[in-house]
């Protein structure tokens, strides 16, 4: 695996063995493997190595046209899916909205903290106050039973068709960043106007988040389709590496939520 060291982080390798046996047992036994969700890093990694084969596809689908997790099919070239492939399950969040308001972090504390593995579950939608989550159909019986309060509000959550999944509303906004080095602190300063030494800190704080994992390290590698979250600001994602300037600082390409 010496070739891909020099694409992937090292702790990404567990992922990129998985995805290889992946695409192996696709090749050989001439079928579709499904995964569980993938973030946008680990799908673009998927992206990559299976572009170093000739038989296989890799289809990505997350329930909209728009979502940002979203279940892989590892296929045969000639293989064509239908949404029901991807085993995908939608569901409603019904709650008191005249009483009580729901926010994403609360949504998504409550699935973290069920004992739900990440990979199972996906985006999580709302819309005109449409609270709506997308979770492995294996998993959704279980979330459906189980989740029955969301911090303390009382909720049911109801299954809905895929069709039925709102579409939300982006704000990310397109920015271009110039940068000395491609670390996490250095993306967090300039992608929200902070100081070097204010970036650090919210790193060492527990404040940032890679690829929706917690990290405390500010010398961390960032690469295309990173995603990185810091509380209180919002949030960027990296859509490109376009190369050193004339002085060697890093240009990328990004889009920024701003809280």
């Amino acid at each position: 695996m010496s070739d891909l060291d020099q694409h992937f982080r090292k702790d990404e390798a567990p992922f990129i063995a998985t995805v290889l046996e992946q695409i192996e047992t696709a090749t050989t036994e001439y079928r579709p493997v499904l995964t569980d969700f993938l973030d946008p890093r680990q799908a673009y990694i998927a992206e990559t190595l299976i572009a170093r084969s000739d038989s296989v596809k890799l289809h990505l689908f997350g329930g909209i046209a728009q979502a940002e997790r979203r279940r892989a099919l590892i296929a045969p070239d000639y293989f064509e899916p239908a949404p029901e492939d991807y085993a995908l399950a939608a569901m409603e969040i019904k709650y008191p909205q005249k009483f009580a308001e729901l926010h994403h972090s609360q949504v998504l504390g409550t699935l973290a903290n069920s004992g739900i593995a990440r990979a199972q579950f996906g985006d999580i939608l709302t819309a005109a106050g449409h609270w709506q989550i997308v979770t492995t159909a294996s998993m959704s019986e279980w979330v459906a039973t189980n989740i029955t309060r969301i911090g303390k509000i009382a909720v049911r959550l109801i299954p809905i068709d895929l069709g039925d999944l709102v579409t939300p509303v982006t704000d990310w906004e397109a920015a271009s960043l110039t940068m000395s080095g491609l670390r996490l602190d250095s993306l967090v300063g300039h992608a929200f106007n902070l100081s070097r030494a204010r970036a650090k800190h919210l790193v060492d704080t527990d404040k940032v988040r890679l690829n929706f994992a917690e990290t405390t390290a500010p010398d961390a590698a960032i690469s295309v389709a990173d995603i990185v979250s810091v509380r209180g600001f919002g949030r960027v994602r990296v859509r490109a590496l376009l190369g050193v300037t004339k002085k060697g600082k890093q240009k990328l390409d990004v889009e920024i939520i701003h809280k």
